[in-house]
């Protein structure tokens, strides 16, 4: 029910049809944020229940530290910088590489203990601390008094602090430090009394050091390793769905941060997954022959990479979440799916096509690669390791240059300098081509990532052109034709010999999307200004509009608002309520482009329904997305295993969902 409310009235807020009022508008913005409160205290009132009536099982596995620096980065590093508040993550250097307790369990407290000190700090810093201990805990924690060793994990703020009368009752369900800041902060006043119960859960507990205008110093006190109390009862029940994965940054990933330690790929190459640490350089291979991954890890290795390998390309998409590769190469001959599919939908991602991308193929894949915006190739069959060598050093020169190079030939005025002031950045250096002849001693003399061409008159004797066309071709040079071309310009640069990435922008918002592009610029580190412009340029409907789409979920609601969706993009919408009619029309349908399967179904679930149409000669290379609310850890992980290439949970978010639905159908 939450997924249909969020959904509707999120489309409602959108008045796309101009036909309600101001008003009307606001009551369904009210709404969607009142279904997320709910979502946030329903996912609340059921984890402290689980735990009161102790049917909450204590998942024991080994967790390495640096991964829990790398999960709580990448869920507060935003935030922090929303905020303006400095951000410090600090392991101390004594600690073991593990501990040994329920990893999702810690992820949770933190995440409660950070959410809450960023909730409270205006200014200044939040820092999370992690260091062995021997002391601090109160003597009644027997549990801790027995441990062989203890560790402290710290939580400290310069927030508005907790007057001491105060602090016994911010422990306790439904209380805050007093009662308007519930109404001014928000909240469902569970957090820290989850916490409190999951300390005692884990055999630690949580001290509280604070003062008004001073913050606060949240402790969790764990052993290194769990060991189950004698007296406590532990039932082995499967858990309801509390833990959910979030769907993109969004109001409710406030409620659902990603519980998952790491994705349990089978780590078949030896690669380095388990040995990174923040503010390391991870190099994803994406790479099916087992014995070729192990040379290009050699190779990353040596160019000082963390690598990682991945040997479909659904476990490389889900890895790239996971890891936030610096670089990647990736063959085109995978098992589940083209290589090409691969890189379409990293590409046309605005959250990871910024990633360099080395493509591993034979030479006549080439032209594609790079015009689809790989940086690199490889070229098989391979006579000797130089080629690696040669192209893994490169994606590391390529990282290590701190600038990127735009060469713009185009007449001087106002629209020049209009382009030059918005292309402009910290890490852009745009160099100014006075003609022809210029340009071609500039490519000669500077490292250029891109070349910018108006195809103006001034522009000419064609001798010139020719030459640098030449030059453009040889050094393999992104160009970007700007303003009206003529045709047979175009198509005298795509004759030239060798291969050459190139795009036609009749736009100033196309060509700084373009010139972004092929300059490998993240998104994050981009001005709000220059965020807005390109989602607001990829958000058009044109890539999904006239494509169909397979809803399958037995219940009805649930297709109904994912087809509003849908069909507000001119996507064509058929729907199946059960697996064995989804299979059906799988079969009999060719027109069908992408499908949304619901997991949760009777008889039939989703990944059986998955299963068999993988097993059609139709459904072999159709892009299936997971749909699922019981996000629990391992979910994504089965249903790739079981052939979705993608991955949602409920509640679906709408700007999310049609990422998802464009990357997989970009051409």
């Amino acid at each position: 029910p939450l997924n249909n409310l969020l959904i509707l009235s999120d489309q409602l807020s959108r008045n796309t049809e101009r036909n309600l009022t101001v008003k009307q508008v606001e009551f369904a913005k009210t709404i969607h944020a009142s279904g997320n409160d709910l979502l946030a205290l329903i996912a609340d009132i059921l984890d402290l229940s689980k735990i009161e009536s102790g049917t909450v099982a204590v998942d024991v596995s080994e967790l390495r530290l640096a991964e829990l620096g790398r999960y709580v980065e990448r869920s507060f590093r935003h935030i922090a910088d929303s905020k303006g508040v400095e951000f410090q993550i600090n392991l101390d250097p004594s600690l073991p590489k593990t501990v040994h307790t329920d990893a999702k369990r810690l992820q949770q407290i933190i995440k409660n203990l950070l959410s809450n000190a960023f909730k409270f700090t205006h200014a200044g810093k939040v820092a999370l601390s992690v260091a062995p201990a021997t002391s601090g805990w109160s003597p009644e924690c027997e549990e801790l008094d027995q441990a062989e060793r203890v560790v402290a994990y710290t939580v400290t703020d310069t927030g508005i602090g907790i007057s001491t009368d105060k602090q016994h009752i911010i422990f306790e369900a439904f209380q805050q430090a007093d009662g308007s800041t519930s109404r001014k902060y928000g909240g469902t006043g569970l957090g820290l009394a989850i916490s409190r119960e999951l300390s005692k859960l884990l055999g630690g507990e949580i001290r509280l050091f604070s003062a008004p205008g001073a913050g606060s110093t949240f402790t969790l006190y764990l052993p290194q390793s769990y060991a189950a109390p004698r007296a406590r009862p532990r039932v082995a029940t499967p858990q309801p769905d509390t833990a959910r994965e979030p769907a993109a940054p969004t109001s409710v990933e406030a409620v659902s941060l990603e519980l998952e330690t790491s994705l349990p790929f089978v780590n078949e190459a030896g690669d380095d997954r388990d040995e990174i640490k923040p503010g390391d350089d991870v190099l994803l291979i994406v790479e099916n022959d087992l014995g070729f991954a192990k040379v290009l890890l050699d190779a990353a290795r040596q160019q000082g990479f963390k690598g990682i390998v991945a040997s479909s390309g659904a476990a490389a998409l889900a890895m790239s979440r996971e890891y936030e590769p610096a670089v990647m190469t990736l063959d085109i001959f995978l098992p589940d799916m083209q290589g090409w599919r691969v890189l379409d939908r990293i590409k046309a991602d605005l959250a990871t096509r910024h990633i360099p991308v080395c493509v591993v193929s034979t030479d006549d894949a080439r032209e594609r690669a790079l015009n689809s915006g790989a940086i690199g190739f490889i070229g098989k069959p391979l006579t000797s390791r130089d080629s690696v060598d040669h192209a893994i050093e490169n994606l590391r020169a390529y990282l290590s240059r701190p600038l990127r190079q735009v060469a713009l030939l185009m007449p001087g005025g106002a629209e020049r300098d209009e382009i030059v002031a918005r292309l402009g950045a910290a890490d852009v250096v745009v160099l100014l081509a006075e003609g022809g002849e210029h340009a071609c001693r500039m490519l000669e003399t500077e490292s250029i990532d891109c070349l910018v061409v108006q195809d103006a008159r001034e522009l000419r004797p064609e001798a010139v052109i020719a030459a640098l066309e030449e030059r453009a071709v040889t050094q393999q040079l992104p160009v970007v034709l700007y303003g009206t071309v003529d045709p047979d310009r175009t198509a005298q640069w795509q004759r030239g010999k060798g291969v050459l990435a190139l795009r036609e922008a009749r736009s100033t918002a196309r060509l700084l999307d373009y010139v972004y592009f092929f300059l490998h610029r993240n998104a994050a580190s981009m001005s709000q200004d220059e965020r807005q412009a390109l989602e607001d340029l990829h958000s058009s409907s044109c890539i999904l509009e006239g494509r169909k789409a397979l809803i399958v979920d037995d219940d009805m609601r649930n297709i109904f608002a994912l087809a509003t969706v849908l069909d507000e993009q001119g996507m064509e919408i058929v729907s199946a309520n059960n697996g064995r009619e989804a299979i059906s029309m799988v079969e009999n349908d060719p027109s069908i482009d992408i499908v949304l399967m619901d997991i949760m179904m009777p008889e039939m679930d989703g990944i059986a329904t998955t299963q068999e149409i993988r097993k059609l000669q139709r459904g072999k290379d159709l892009p299936i997305i997971a749909v699922t609310a019981k996000a629990m850890k391992g979910d994504r992980v089965r249903c790739i295993e079981a052939g979705a290439w993608d991955y949602l949970s409920k509640p679906v978010d709408r700007v999310h969902l049609l990422a998802v639905l464009s990357g997989w159908l970009y051409r």
